[in-house]
């Protein structure tokens, strides 16, 4: 079976034992590791999908597109509580405190098919008179040095930008995270794992559950696959990536879960920023 999802310390986590045969009965892996962008467009079919892998870690912002063909895993995925995106400034720049002065401005993003920037537009229509103005999509690790070196005037980042920022010597001007749970009570949604309507969906469900509940219960055996795949981060940057992206919605996304995906992508619909699509097609059926 042909699965895609991040080097990201928590998708190693989650995924180790069942890549490594851990797992009772199931089946071997052919693992790429790919950047949540690029599992976008292979399940949106932006990149042709001769090699496409079966079951993928992708944007809740792109799952209306491609619910036809896949469906939504009940686990393996990230939504949380504390863990969202944040929108970063210059220092002592103008926007480093008054939201109106992104007004027009230049926003460097990671990806424009991403919950993150669902999250940001959804926020700017709210918080930002007027909006904001250009929005440049560049290599996650460039948007922090572009905006210390004042190249854009903001930038949205996720991840372990949470816990680097001020490496950086940025001021952050909002959580989206913070904002949309005090604005909806509900927890964030991150990351889906999606997988081909052919396959027997309920089995590879228990067998991700699985990997997720061996991972919790032998947390010392998945740390140097972690690490191996962990684009220089220490240790202990990891171990907080883990500690604040796996959680109780990644064994299972229960009603909380649903309701939020339902709540974001729902809004993202009706402000036009994402297809209409039907809400009966999130869950997972038997």
């Amino acid at each position: 079976m042909r699965i895609a999802f991040s080097p990201c310390p928590n998708d190693t986590f989650i995924f180790h034992a069942l890549v490594h045969g851990l797992i009772p009965d199931a089946p071997e892996l052919e693992v790429t590791y790919a950047d949540i962008d690029i599992t976008n467009q292979w399940a949106t079919g932006s990149e042709g999908d001769a090699e496409v892998p079966e079951v993928m870690k992708i944007s809740y912002a792109a799952l209306p597109y491609v619910l036809s063909d896949y469906a939504l895993l009940p686990c393996g995925g990230a939504l949380g509580r504390g863990c969202g995106p944040l929108v970063l400034t210059q220092n002592g720049s103008s926007s480093s405190t008054d939201l109106s002065a992104l007004a027009g401005k230049r926003v460097a993003v990671p990806s424009e098919k991403s919950t993150a920037y669902l999250l940001f537009r959804l926020w700017a229509a709210q918080q930002v008179p007027g909006g904001v103005g250009e929005i440049i999509v560049m290599p996650f690790h460039e948007i922090m040095p572009a905006v210390r070196d004042g190249l854009v005037d903001a930038g949205l980042v996720i991840h372990e930008a949470r816990f680097t920022y001020q490496n950086f010597g940025l001021h952050l001007l909002t959580d989206l995270g913070s904002w949309w749970e005090s604005d909806t009570g509900l927890p964030i949604p991150l990351g889906a794992i999606i997988a081909k309507r052919s396959l027997n969906l309920d089995q590879l469900a228990q067998w991700i559950r699985a990997s997720v509940e061996y991972a919790w219960a032998h947390p010392e055996l998945s740390k140097a696959y972690v690490l191996d795949h962990a684009q220089e981060l220490s240790p202990e940057v990891a171990q907080a990536h883990i500690d604040l992206y796996v959680n109780e919605f990644s064994a299972n996304l229960g009603d909380d879960g649903y309701a939020a995906i339902e709540a974001l992508l729902g809004r993202a619909s009706q402000e036009g920023l994402v297809p209409s699509f039907d809400l009966a097609k999130f869950r997972l059926t038997p």
